[in-house]
């Protein structure tokens, strides 16, 4: 017993069993695809420090963050040491549905992206084969099925209370949740069946937002607006030099 709830201790070592290498295989597809065409000085990858998601993006600076030294930066990830308006990329992997306070972390996120910047998402769908195996064995100390599943909806409506503005996502691993490799082999047709037939009721999504922030408009005080009163030019007294000069 004691062996086995070490063997699922983090989600890191989940994503190593069968179950974890199918969703990550998928998932890092999606994040390889949402990553490389964002540009800028800093990117941040919040959870996960042990898998690269941001292998494919072409940002200078990458840093890991997490809350042990297999991370580039050890924090909390709802409390950030990073200054607002400073990243330009982030990327949250499964953090918001395995932590106490995903809202506190939605906003951190927000706080220190730069207006434009970009956020990557994934998470657990609970409408779906796999939030239908949680609401049915509730294993709260297993991973996946100890996370609160977030639905894509709930995730939207976050988002556009911090200004962000979807604009790329997918679903994707339809097939059931077995525990073995063979039986995710051999249901491998459902994918292309579910893109086709269920597409939004994959087992896991990725989304990428951008934080929008609006434009502020110049509010000029009132003497702005006044007519200034016209000057006149005032004279100009000759001196005795200019006139002794025209008298002779």
């Amino acid at each position: 017993m004691l062996v086995e709830a070490q063997k699922k201790s983090t989600l890191s070592e989940w994503f190593a069993t069968p179950k974890g290498e199918y969703v990550l295989r998928w998932e890092q597809g999606q994040f390889d695809s949402a990553v490389e065409d964002v540009f800028g000085f800093n990117a941040v990858q919040i959870g996960l420090p042990g898998i690269d998601l941001l292998r494919r993006n072409r940002i200078a600076l990458r840093t890991r963050v997490g809350p042990d030294c297999a991370s580039d930066l050890v924090a909390d990830s709802g409390a950030l040491p990073l200054a607002s308006g400073s990243i330009d990329l982030v990327v949250l992997p499964h953090v918001l549905e395995f932590s106490p306070h995903p809202h506190r972390i939605l906003r951190e996120a927000a706080r220190v992206l730069m207006p434009d910047g970009q956020i990557v998402i994934s998470g657990f769908n609970p409408l779906s084969l796999w939030g239908m195996r949680r609401a049915l064995r509730p294993d709260r100390n297993e991973y996946p099925w100890c996370g609160r599943f977030i639905g894509l909806l709930r995730l939207k409506d976050w988002l556009q209370l911090l200004s962000f503005e979807l604009n790329g996502g997918r679903f994707g691993c339809y097939a059931p949740p077995f525990a073995h490799t063979k039986w995710l082999v051999r249901a491998a047709f459902m994918e292309k069946a579910g893109e086709r037939w269920w597409p939004i009721a994959g087992g896991v999504y990725v989304v990428r937002a951008i934080k929008r922030t609006a434009g502020m408009r110049l509010v000029m005080p009132k003497w702005r607006s006044q007519t200034a009163p016209a000057k006149s030019l005032s004279t100009v007294t000759q001196n005795n030099h200019h006139r002794s000069g025209t008298e002779t």
